[in-house]
């Protein structure tokens, strides 16, 4: 896990918008949208597309909705972040 993947989990504690992601990180479309899927495919965290389901919809990076979901860090992502 990058440096970039560990601050992002590091917003991930609990569920957060695109937007407010975007916000806090304040990283370009890109380069979120690029570590979101990154985490993503290493299932360290979930895609949501509201506060309590999964997003099951297209899974290429390009045609996800990401402005639309929410995100949340995974038990093996939390592991993962915190050395275990």
């Amino acid at each position: 896990m990058n440096e970039q993947e560990i601050d992002l989990l590091d917003e991930l504690y609990f569920v957060q918008s695109y937007k407010e992601l975007k916000s806090a990180m304040d990283w370009d479309d890109a380069q979120l949208q690029k570590h979101l899927f990154s985490l993503n495919q290493k299932e360290y965290i979930k895609i949501l597309v509201n506060q309590d389901d999964e997003y099951n919809g297209d899974k290429e990076i390009n045609s996800i909705p990401w402005q639309e979901l929410f995100f949340l860090a995974t038990k093996k992502g939390l592991l993962e972040h915190n050395g275990f």
